[in-house]
Formats: structure tokens, sequence, C-alpha cells
């Protein structure tokens, strides 16, 4: 990605620059809702401290990793993108500031402080994908770029998955939120191999190359082909048959193809840079997730147990925080290297996501502890997160460039 664009240039620079590029506020408010929601839901996990009204605990957290942190993560990711897609200006200003706050509007609106009538709540909450989708798609039209025109379906079906959590929350549907939350976490899913098939090995392309130790990376086109097709049948069985033999058997597929393509990006080669290593350990965890699933649906093995946690705690979020510290270094005119807390945040992230998976299955008498030491390495990686970038994010391009 690029980093500014002629329609910027005559803008002045500003020493708070938070709403100068798509992925500044997005970025830290994912950062933010990391550190201060899981806090929210540990206290109530380890302490009860949970309001008596509202969404419960349980449905607040799942609803929220899904809908808040990683729709901001994707919205700082998308905001970004699309104008480098495009080659046209970026997002900045009022029209930022505005999605920002509909962002913000729809935490008000399920946070378990500010109880809602469910209505009210889904319309706020609601609202906020579709707007990104239409700022999106204007400028990708705009620009005649209808190659990425295929993500505004994928915006617009998680918000139908929300759709699907608000209309049993309202009592309009009966068991639909579990579905709507599956759906979210099999299209998240799907981005993260998309995505993560072009930014993986192209970044450790470049990178070795820039290191003096160029490789050869294959990616043949069948095995691109398996992997999306693969996914795309996960998300299928668990919209059809949730839970069954088929489900499992198709996540053994998907785990094979994703890890074989994994296998040929050569990750081993890249443990000088933790900017680079942190996208593969990421990207792991999606064919690690989905054979515990497997084992799980398909035997019953308690190991795979807490597989949706490698996907999500492991998978995405490691993929987020790669993204996200990458993604603002290059975009705010720094050198592509990552801070030494930046390298430690990694590591937490990655032992915290370990003990999440495996720590209930392998020592289940300390199910509580597991639980509770993972959330505090969470919390603790993405504090460390928001130390080294959230200067970076609300301040000017260290450059003195506009964006």
């Amino acid at each position: 990605m690029s980093a500014a664009f002629p329609a910027q240039a005559e803008r002045p620079i500003r020493r708070f620059a938070l709403f100068e590029y798509g992925f500044r506020p997005f970025f830290l408010l994912a950062g933010l809702f990391a550190l201060f929601g899981v806090l929210a839901w540990l206290l109530a996990f380890a302490h009860g401290l949970w309001p008596s009204e509202g969404l419960g605990a349980l449905s607040w957290h799942a609803h929220e990793m899904l809908f808040a942190f990683v729709t901001a993560a994707i919205a700082g990711f998308l905001l970004t993108a699309v104008p480098n897609w495009t080659g046209r200006g970026g997002f900045s200003g009022s029209l930022l500031i505005a999605l920002t706050l509909l962002w913000l509007a729809g935490r008000w609106a399920m946070s378990p402080l500010f109880p809602f009538d469910p209505l009210a709540a889904a319309a706020l909450d609601l609202a906020f994908l579709p707007a990104l989708a239409a700022i999106i798609g204007r400028h990708l039209l705009r620009g005649r770029n209808y190659r990425n025109l295929p993500i505004l379906a994928v915006l617009i079906v998680f918000a139908a998955a929300n759709l699907l959590v608000h209309l049993e929350r309202a009592g309009v549907t009966m068991d639909t939120a579990h579905a709507g939350q599956m759906l979210a976490v099999n299209l998240t899913l799907l981005l993260v191999v998309l995505i993560g098939g072009r930014i993986v090995p192209s970044f450790t392309l470049s990178t070795l190359r820039r290191l003096g130790r160029p490789v050869e990376i294959a990616q043949p086109r069948a095995l691109e082909i398996a992997c999306l097709l693969s996914v795309l049948g996960v998300l299928a069985a668990d919209l059809a048959q949730p839970g069954s033999t088929a489900a499992g058997v198709v996540a053994a597929l998907a785990a094979l193809f994703n890890g074989v393509r994994l296998g040929l990006w050569k990750g081993h080669r890249t443990g000088a840079d933790p900017l680079l290593w942190v996208l593969h350990v990421g990207y792991l965890w999606i064919p690690v997730g989905l054979t515990l699933k497997a084992l799980w649906l398909l035997g019953g093995m308690e190991i795979g147990m807490n597989w949706l946690h490698a996907l999500t705690f492991g998978g995405f979020s490691t993929m987020i925080l790669a993204v996200m510290s990458r993604a603002t270094l290059g975009h705010t005119g720094r050198p592509l290297r990552a801070a030494p807390a930046t390298a430690i945040s990694y590591v937490l992230l990655t032992a915290g996501a370990t003990i999440r998976v495996f720590g209930p299955a392998l020592f289940p008498a300390q199910t509580l502890p597991s639980i509770a030491a993972a959330g505090l390495l969470w919390m603790t990686a993405f504090a460390l997160f928001l130390f080294v970038y959230g200067p970076i994010l609300t301040g000017p391009r260290a450059d003195g460039r506009p964006g």
C-alpha cells in the first residue's frame, strides 16, 4: 500500500492526525476495545460483575468481539486498502469522523451499562456495516475497480449475520443468534484466507529480498482455489448442518489445504523479522483451528473442544494485531521495524491463545485459571500495541506528508 495520494497533497499537516486517514481511528478503536472489552468480560467471568439488564456477559462478549473488535479492524483495513486499489484519494475528515461515531453509537447501544430497547439497539448497531459498504463501494465504482467489488457482499452478509443476533434478542426469531455468530466467524475466516493469501507471501518475498535472503514461493492455482472453496464449504456446512460429520469433514479438508499453502510460504525463513513471522504464526492458527474442529466434530476428542478460540483468539486476533502494527508503520512514513514492545506483544498474544485453546483440554481442573491467564496475556499484548502505536495513530506522519 502506498501512503499518500495527489488528492491529499494540498491538505495541511495537523499535529492531531487521528482523522487524516482511514486506518487511524479504527485501528485505535480496535486496540482500545481489545483491552477494555476483554477486561469487562474477565471481571464478569471471574467476579460476576455484570448488570442484570441487557445482554448477558457471554452473549455480549461473543457479539462484541465479532461485531465491534473485528469490524473495527476490517474497517481500518478497507478504508486504507481501497484507496490503494483504486488510486484515488483516501478517506479523511468529516466522513471518517461520521463513520467513527457510527461505530461508537453501536457500542453505546450494546453497552451493558446503558440498557437500550432491543429494537433501538439493533438500529444503531446494524447501521455501521452498510454505511461502510456504501462508502467503499462508491469509491470502488468511481475508480472502476470492479475486481474488488465482492468485498461489498462480504460486508453485507456480515451485517446480515449481526441482524440474526438482533432478531433473536428482540424476540422476532428463535435460535438465530448462534447461527449469526458462526456466520460472522466464517466470514472473518474467509477474509483471513483471502487477504492473508495476498499479503503473507508478498511481504515474505519483499522482506527476505531486502534482507538479502531471497526465496521463491510457489502458489499453485489449484491449491489457491482449493483453499478458497474449502473455506466456503466450511461456511456452508456450518449454516446447513452445524456440528455435523459433514462439517467436520469439510473442516479437515480446509485444514489440509491451508496447511499445505502455509508450508509453501517459507515461514521458517522469517525469524529475524517480527513483523513478518507474526503473519505466519497468525495464519498457522487457521489450519490448527480447523484441524481441532475436525477432531471435535468427527471424534469428540477433547483436545479439539476449543477450536473456536483457536480460530478467533489465535488466528483472527494475531492477524489483526500483525496487520495493524505493520500497516500503521508503513502508512505513517516509518521504517518497517518492530519495536521491542511490539515483538513482545506478538509473543504474549501467541502464548495467550495457546493457553486458551489447550489449557482447559489438557488441564481441566485449571480451566478457570487458564481462561484468566489467557485474558491477561491478551490485554497486555494490546496494551503494548496502544503504548507503541497510540501516539503514532493520533500524530502526524514521520516524513511530514499529509495522511
